[in-house]
């Protein structure tokens, strides 16, 4: 009838001014990167081969040895239990990145954080980011994420940082300021906290977070073990068990961050972006 009709009319402009203002807020937290032009043949490749010891496998024997001593719970796999470090639970391999960023990672004052909890819409903000910081560098023809996956563009400091160190590598010398993590606030490297850089926080419904992540998993084949069902990962992610858990803790971890310095964190809502 005409008064749906109407209303859906309504609703659908209202949307789009929340996404237009979404956009016009990336715009002014994040200004043009200024530095050299990257290409295909600068862009870095993070499943190139080592040969030297990194600053992190020089360290990772202490990591381990001080995860052992934290607490652990069952995870969603047999294999990969769940470790308490912060308030919150991590798979160990994070919480060892985790360590080494907060010991080696220097954030700057340009410099700018994506951050979010897993499966919130992070690979789609991570392309929007790295698209308006480039805007001025590339074309629609040229723009290397036709071609490659925005996660490469845009590092993350847990897993990137510390076990493909040729991405950050590659990115610094081409003056790269683009950076994610999925890191709970409280447990963000110092440097990130006093440089004064900013960050964009990304959150969305825990019903549509939990079923995306779930439906993720179980399309991995893992060594670690079968995936729960989906019962009891429901059960245990409400009970605050997974990565980076809990998720209403995370949220509003940054969104008190945000009230607090809203001119350096922005805060957004998934649902509000995909309208």
């Amino acid at each position: 009838d005409p008064l749906s009709e109407h209303r859906a009319s309504s609703s659908s402009l209202t949307t789009q001014k929340n996404a237009q203002t979404t956009f016009a807020l990336i715009f002014l937290y994040l200004s043009p990167m200024e530095s050299e032009t990257l290409t295909d043949k600068t862009l870095p490749n993070q499943f190139e081969t080592k040969t030297e010891s990194t600053e992190f496998e020089k360290n990772q024997e202490r990591y381990q040895d001080l995860i052992s001593t934290f607490p652990q719970e069952k995870g969603w796999r047999p294999k990969e239990p769940l470790i308490e470090y912060g308030g919150h639970w991590w798979e160990q391999p994070l919480v060892e990145g985790c360590l080494h960023a907060q010991e080696c990672f220097q954030a700057r004052p340009n410099d700018f954080f994506v951050c979010s909890y897993p499966k919130t819409g992070t690979t789609w903000l991570k392309a929007l980011t790295f698209a308006i910081a480039n805007r001025s560098r590339f074309d629609d023809s040229s723009n290397p994420l036709l071609k490659r996956n925005p996660h490469e563009f845009v590092p993350y400091i847990e897993v990137d940082f510390p076990f493909f160190p040729e991405v950050v590598d590659v990115l610094n010398d081409k003056g790269n300021t683009l950076f994610a993590t999925h890191v709970p606030h409280g447990s963000l490297p110092d440097s990130v906290v006093k440089s004064g850089c900013k960050l964009v926080y990304i959150w969305r419904d825990p019903k549509d977070t939990f079923i995306s992540m779930w439906t993720f998993l179980q399309k991995q084949r893992s060594e670690l073990g079968p995936l729960s069902n989906l019962e009891e990962s429901f059960d245990m992610f409400c009970r605050g068990l997974s990565a980076y858990g809990p998720y209403l803790d995370h949220v509003l971890a940054y969104w008190k961050a945000y009230q607090e310095n809203p001119d350096r964190v922005l805060f957004l809502r998934y649902e509000t972006m995909r309208a």
